[in-house]
C-alpha cells in the first residue's frame, strides 16, 4: 500500500544462550563478611584503573596492550583474577560504546525533526508519518534554540566516536548522582557510601571445563560449600590450604538447583558472583552457565495447530487463541501487572502475568505470538512534541523486561514465540476485528483486537477479515455470514438458519424441496430447487 512502509516476516524466536540462577550466602560469620569485603575492594581498585586504561586506549587497544594489562595485573592479584577483571573491563566498553552510538543515533532523529518543523509554516498540519510545523511564534523560537543545544550535544557524541572516548561510571551514574540529593532519596551519607562502595566491589570470575568444580577462583561444590582463592597481597587471611578462604554458609539453588548439581559433578564451566544487598544487609551469590542452542522449529509447524496472540501494554497483557485459520477462539484474556512500587515488586508483578500466560499456553498446546517491539526512537520529546502523557506511557512499558523474561520462562516450559512486525497492529486490528466481535455480553478492546491482528500475522494471514462480496450476491436478506473456514472444512455447506420474515421467492422461507441443501444451485451437474421432480421408473428384471 502507498505511505505504508513493508511489513517483515515473522519468525520463531531463537531460545536464550545462558541461564543464570541465585542463592542467598546464609549463615556468614562477621570474619567472612570482613573477607569479603577487603578481597571485592582489592579486585575493585584493580577493575577501576584498568578500566581507566582501556579507555585512555580507545581505538587503539590491541592485543599486546591487553596482555600487558593483564600481566600487570596477575602480579597484584592472581592469572584467573586477572583474566575475569580484563574480560569484564572490555564487556563494559564495549557496552558503553554501543551506548554511545545509540545516543547519537537518538540526537540525529531529534535533530532532523526539528530542522523539519522549523522548515514548514505556522501552524501547518502534519501527516502520519511526518510532524507539521509548530503552533506558534514563541515556540518556534524556542525550538531553534534547542536546536542549536542537540547540534553542539551531536558534534560533541559524534567525535568521540570518532576518538574512541567513552565515559563509564564504576558504581552507576544515577547512583552517583543521588549523592547530591540524598532527602529525594531518603538516604543518610552513610547508607549512600555502604552500596556506593558495594556497587563498586568487584567479586566476579569465569568458569573453566575440566578444572575442579568448574571454576578455581571461587569454588562452589555439590554440597554447597564456598571458598574462594585469595588474591596475593591478601593470602595471610586464608583459612584452608593453597590460599584459599572456605566461607561458612552453603548455597542450595532452589531453582534449577539439578542443573546445577550435573554441571558442578562432571567439572563444567561456571562462572560466579558474589554481591552485597546493602540495603537489606544480605549477601548473594549468582551461578550461570551457558547451554547450548535449541533446534530451530519451522514456522510452518508452529502455526499447525494455531497460537495465542498478545499484545503488550503499559499495564497487562492482552491475549486471544486463533485457530489455524485465524479465527478468534473462546473469550479473549487479559494478564494485568502494575508497575509502581520497587524494582523487585515490578520484576514479580511481570513474572506472575507471565506465568498465568504461559500455563494458559501450556494447557492448549500453543505457541505464542508476540511483537518484536524496539522503542528506542519513539520515546524521543520532538518524535511526539506536546504528547507528554503519550511519551510517558511508551517510556513506562517494561517491553525489554517483557521480552526478555519471556524468552527465558517460555524455553524453560518448551513453549515456541513467534516474533512479528508491531506495525499497524492496533490500528487495522480495532478497524477490522473489534466491531465484529462486540457482543451485548461482551466488550472486546483495541488491545484485544490487537492481539488478532498479531496472531494472524504470525499465522501468516492477512490482518483483514475476509471481503464481504458485492451487496447484491449476498445471500439471507442481504446479510452476508463473513466465515473464515476454508473450502475443504466439513460442514461448511450446511443448512442455513431460518430467517423470519417475507421472501420475494414463492416458496416460504424453510419449505423448498432443497432448502436444507445448499448444493441446490443452477450449476451443470446439480438440481434446482423449483424444478419439478419426477421420479425415474425403477429397472425392470428379466
Amino acid at each position: 500500500m502507498n505511505g505504508l512502509r513493508p511489513v517483515e516476516s515473522s519468525f520463531v524466536v531463537p531460545g536464550p544462550s545462558g541461564v543464570a540462577v541465585r542463592d542467598r550466602l546464609r549463615g556468614l560469620t562477621v570474619g567472612d563478611e570482613r573477607v569479603l569485603r577487603l578481597v571485592g575492594d582489592h579486585l575493585g581498585s584493580l577493575a577501576s584503573g584498568d578500566l581507566k586504561a582501556r579507555c585512555a586506549a580507545g581505538l587503539e587497544h590491541d592485543n599486546e596492550s591487553w596482555a600487558s594489562r593483564k600481566r600487570e595485573l596477575t602480579g597484584l592479584s592472581s592469572s584467573r583474577w586477572a583474566g575475569s577483571l580484563t574480560k569484564a573491563t572490555h564487556d563494559q566498553w564495549a557496552l558503553a560504546r554501543r551506548g554511545q552510538a545509540a545516543h547519537i543515533q537518538q540526537l540525529e532523529s531529534g535533530v532532523n525533526t526539528i530542522r523539519h518543523r522549523l522548515s514548514l509554516p505556522l501552524g501547518e498540519k502534519g501527516s502520519k508519518r511526518l510532524a507539521g510545523g509548530y503552533r506558534s511564534r514563541r515556540e518556534w523560537h524556542a525550538k531553534t534554540r534547542r536546536l542549536r543545544v542537540l547540534e553542539d550535544r551531536l558534534a560533541a557524541a559524534r567525535a568521540d566516536w570518532a576518538a574512541g572516548r567513552v565515559r563509564v561510571v564504576r558504581g552507576g551514574k544515577r547512583l552517583l548522582n543521588t549523592r547530591h540529593h540524598l532527602e529525594q532519596a531518603r538516604l543518610t551519607e552513610e547508607a549512600w557510601r555502604a552500596r556506593w562502595e558495594a556497587s563498586r566491589r568487584f567479586l566476579q570470575t569465569d568458569g573453566e571445563s575440566g578444572k575442579r568444580y568448574g571454576n578455581e577462583t571461587i569454588r562452589v561444590g555439590p554440597d554447597g560449600q564456598v571458598s574462594i582463592r585469595l588474591p596475593a597481597p591478601l593470602a595471610h587471611l586464608a583459612n584452608a590450604p593453597h590460599g584459599r578462604y572456605v566461607l561458612a554458609a552453603r548455597v542450595w539453588f532452589a531453582h534449577r538447583g539439578e542443573a546445577w548439581r550435573d554441571r558442578v559433578g562432571a567439572n563444567r564451566a561456571v562462572a560466579y558472583r558474589i554481591h552485597e544487598d546493602a540495603g537489606r544487609r544480605r549477601w548473594y551469590l549468582t551461578a550461570s552457565w551457558t547451554i547450548p542452542p535449541a533446534q530451530t522449529v519451522p514456522l510452518t509447524a508452529v502455526r499447525a495447530g494455531g497460537l495465542i496472540g498478545v499484545d503488550m501494554n503499559a499495564d497487562h497483557l492482552a491475549a486471544w487463541r486463533l485457530d489455524q485459520h485465524g479465527n478468534p477462539v473462546g473469550a479473549p484474556r487479559r494478564f494485568d501487572y502494575d508497575l509502581s512500587g520497587t524494582a523487585d515488586r515490578r520484576d514479580a508483578q511481570v513474572r506472575h502475568a507471565l506465568t498465568r500466560l504461559l500455563h494458559w499456553a501450556t494447557r492448549h498446546g500453543l505457541a505464542i505470538a508476540v511483537e518484536d517491539l524496539n522503542f528506542t526512537a519513539e520515546t524521543t520529546r520532538e518524535k511526539h512534541g506536546r504528547r507528554k502523557k503519550f511519551r510517558k506511557l511508551i517510556s513506562g512499558m517494561p517491553v525489554a523486561r517483557l521480552r526478555a523474561r519471556l524468552v527465558s520462562m517460555a524455553t524453560e516450559l518448551g513453549i515456541l514465540l513467534v516474533a512479528v512486525d508491531p506495525a499497524y497492529t492496533s490500528k487495522w486490528g480495532a478497524q477490522h476485528w473489534q466491531k465484529p466481535l462486540t457482543t451485548s455480553k461482551r466488550k472486546v478492546s483495541r488491545h484485544d483486537a490487537a492481539s488478532i491482528a498479531i496472531g494472524r500475522r504470525a499465522l501468516g494471514h492477512p490482518v483483514r477479515r475476509r471481503t464481504a462480496p458485492p451487496r447484491t450476491h449476498q445471500s439471507d436478506g442481504y446479510g452476508h455470514r463473513t466465515v473464515q473456514a476454508r473450502p475443504a472444512t466439513p460442514g461448511r455447506e450446511g443448512p442455513r438458519p431460518r430467517i423470519p420474515g417475507p421472501r420475494t421467492r414463492s416458496v416460504p422461507p424453510g419449505r423448498g424441496a432443497n432448502a436444507g441443501n445448499q448444493n441446490a444451485q443452477h450449476r451443470p451437474g446439480r438440481s434446482a430447487e423449483h424444478e419439478s421432480w419426477q421420479q425415474d421408473p425403477l429397472p425392470l428384471s428379466p
